[in-house]
């Protein structure tokens, strides 16, 4: 029996396993692999879901309770995530989404990757006339749990994969669900997240997705770079555009550092797969995103490199949009939008690279996909990507 699966959690038949180890002993089988199932507690974690997989040299925490996000992930020594002040995995429960300044989001943040949609992915909107809000920042799907939850282990394929159904819905508006599946396999480097975003309702929706993916120490440090395919760099704000000269650097921590943007087109092969790598300051570690720019032809790359302890990070955020509010967005035709009973897919794969060659491999890819061309980079924010 080369596949063998296990449901954690389904919502219709109020069940759910709290705590579980599936280990190569279960099957009968040779190998170092392992998956986790525990349920926090203490503090912000209080009834946090948290499913931990290790296959043999990559470990990382996915989070059923948030959206399926994944929390951290670690290669031997190497953790890969960021410190956020934010002692998490935090629980939707404590995370206000309504919070009149539109903030609320900021308050459980502090996933390695968080989904940003499904109805809006960008900056807080309010409506002119009442100036109550419209739309939260980022959106709500990460603060939705999920309402099933199953892992499976392949021996033939020598594949983990963890599945998880998560729903974004309100009466007479949005109804969307997201079918995520986490796939890795045995001593690989890497984790593939396919997601499908179905439209169970009869008549079209539109929505957003964006891919904020997070990285602090060690991975982030003084002199660490970020090496693009791009086509276009367009600051978001002045601000950003006062450091557009070392758009793909970042120095040390810096206390009362304030965050820049910057918005961009990649290049992408002719099947439409593209990639970015973020490396550390000696080029010996780094990890890289894979994305077919056709599915995610947006990517926007966000530096806040304050002090540690207020929250060291860089996110590499690739997109159907840019994080602008969500009417300018939808006005730029910058929307996914799905029939009634149909469903748009996004894949994304997070590789890390330990050594240095593999980070001057990662390297490579890229400058194959550049294949010698120059980026157009606007120092100033421009229309119709930057909103007003």
């Amino acid at each position: 029996m080369p596949t063998r699966s296990w449901t954690l959690l389904h919502q219709a038949d109020n069940t759910r396993t709290d705590e579980i180890t599936i280990s190569p002993q279960d099957l009968g089988v040779e190998g170092h692999w392992k998956i986790e199932k525990r349920t926090l507690h203490g503090g912000l974690s209080e009834g946090v879901d948290e499913i931990r997989v290790h296959n043999g040299q990559l470990s990382f925490s996915i989070i059923p309770t948030r959206g399926m996000g994944l929390w951290k992930a670690w290669l031997g020594d190497l953790e890969i995530g960021w410190k956020s002040p934010n002692r998490g995995p935090v629980h939707p429960q404590f995370v206000d989404m309504g919070e009149p300044s539109g903030l609320g989001w900021l308050d459980g943040f502090d996933e390695l990757l968080v989904r940003c949609g499904l109805e809006n992915n960008g900056a807080p909107e309010f409506d002119d006339k009442t100036n109550r809000l419209k739309y939260p920042l980022h959106g709500r799907i990460a603060n939705r749990p999920a309402i099933h939850v199953s892992v499976s282990v392949d021996t033939d394929t020598q594949e983990i994969s963890v599945r998880g159904i998560v729903e974004e819905t309100r009466f007479h508006f949005l109804k969307l669900r997201m079918v995520t599946q986490y796939t890795t396999r045995f001593n690989d480097h890497g984790v593939t997240i396919h997601d499908e975003i179905e439209n169970f309702s009869a008549t079209q929706a539109e929505m957003q997705m964006l891919y904020h993916v997070n990285f602090g120490l060690p991975l982030l440090d003084g002199g660490s770079r970020v090496v693009l395919p791009a086509k276009t760099i367009v600051p978001r704000n002045e601000r950003a555009a006062s450091g557009i000269k070392t758009w793909d650097s970042y120095p040390a921590p810096q206390p009362g550092w304030e965050e820049m943007v910057y918005f961009m087109e990649l290049h992408a092969a002719d099947d439409g797969w593209t990639r970015a790598l973020l490396k550390n300051a000696h080029s010996t570690q780094g990890v890289s995103l894979i994305f077919n720019k056709r599915q995610l032809p947006c990517f926007s790359l966000w530096k806040d490199t304050m002090a540690d302890g207020d929250g060291y990070v860089t996110g590499l955020e690739p997109g159907t949009n840019f994080p602008n509010p969500r009417s300018y967005e939808g006005e730029q035709g910058r929307v996914v939008k799905i029939a009634g009973g149909k469903r748009a897919a996004f894949l994304v794969t997070l590789e890390v690279h330990p050594t240095a060659k593999d980070v001057a491999d990662a390297e490579a890819a890229v400058a194959k996909i550049t294949a010698g061309r120059q980026a157009q980079v606007w120092d100033k924010p421009q229309p119709g990507w930057c909103s007003p």
